[in-house]
């Protein structure tokens, strides 16, 4: 099975698109992540994240549970290693739904993942969802826009850049990506290998 880390800046409309191709495609799940910010109006713990203080984050790293972590804006993030392996060990392809420092490590430990860039159209365009989201402050806002300059900077390292202008399209670019990661060669061949021998396979 297949391991999709997804990154973007703040409101480049990632978790949108991850949340309706995980809709539209079966046997594909996202990994909820553990993070020390506080919930949000609307969020469910253990749907959304998995909320948790930094005691007990910190206590985790100590212990290896994590596959990536990064602290972003001032609270840690990190992808479970467990729940990861045991996804897709039943047979489900995983998307990871995070920055750019944690698909870094993810790379770097599982370079058979794949990485999947997504940006806004324009920075005019992600400044103003950044300001309709109506959660932040105008300085949060400021801040998170100066850091997302540098975030995007790292679209470079990925396998897959998709332009996040009209959401269907960028959606489509999206499931596509990981159809044609389902269909290669390799997965194919194992997944279908009595069908492939009884094919090839001369009879007497």
């Amino acid at each position: 099975m297949q391991l999709f880390v997804v990154s973007a800046p703040s409101g480049a409309g990632k978790t949108s698109l991850v949340r309706r191709t995980v809709k539209e495609l079966s046997q594909l799940s996202v990994s909820v992540s553990h993070t020390t910010r506080g919930i949000r109006p609307g969020e469910v713990d253990g749907e959304d994240y998995h909320f948790v203080n930094r005691d007990v984050f910190e206590q985790m790293i100590e212990a290896g549970q994590f596959l990536e972590y990064a602290n972003v804006f001032g609270n840690y993030y990190g992808t479970s290693i467990d729940v990861v392996k045991a996804m897709l060990a039943i047979g489900i392809d995983v998307i990871l739904e995070i920055d750019w420092q944690g698909a870094e490590q993810v790379r770097k430990s599982l370079p058979d993942a794949v990485s999947i860039f997504i940006l806004p159209p324009s920075r005019a365009a992600l400044i103003d969802r950044l300001t309709n989201r109506g959660q932040d402050s105008a300085e949060v806002i400021e801040r998170r826009t100066s850091e997302a300059i540098d975030e995007m900077r790292q679209y470079q390292h990925a396998d897959y850049l998709i332009i996040n202008d009209r959401f269907d399209e960028a959606l489509s670019e999206l499931k596509s990506v990981i159809v044609a990661q389902r269909v290669g060669q390799s997965r194919q061949a194992k997944l279908h290998a009595e069908l492939i021998e009884s094919l090839i396979t001369l009879k007497p």
